[in-house]
């Protein structure tokens, strides 16, 4: 199933490594703000928060993205 969603997303090495979905927008990027505390300034990793599609799958009343559609 396809939606619009929320999600912030982990790049490291400018590759999506991670993406996790977030209910709204203010929640991704207070999400966001959290995990850059916790990362050190020499590491590679950036937090980005998007709307996009994303294809969906509901596994244990849990929605989970498998693929995002960027465009």
């Amino acid at each position: 199933m396809i939606e619009t969603v929320f999600a912030l997303l982990l790049i490291w090495d400018h590759e999506i490594k991670e993406h996790r979905i977030q209910p709204s927008l203010s929640k991704c990027l207070k999400a966001k703000r959290v995990s850059m505390r916790d990362k050190s300034p020499t590491d590679r990793v950036v937090y980005k928060c998007i709307k996009s599609k994303a294809e969906i799958e509901v596994y244990m009343g849990e929605k989970k993205i498998t693929k995002l559609i960027l465009e």
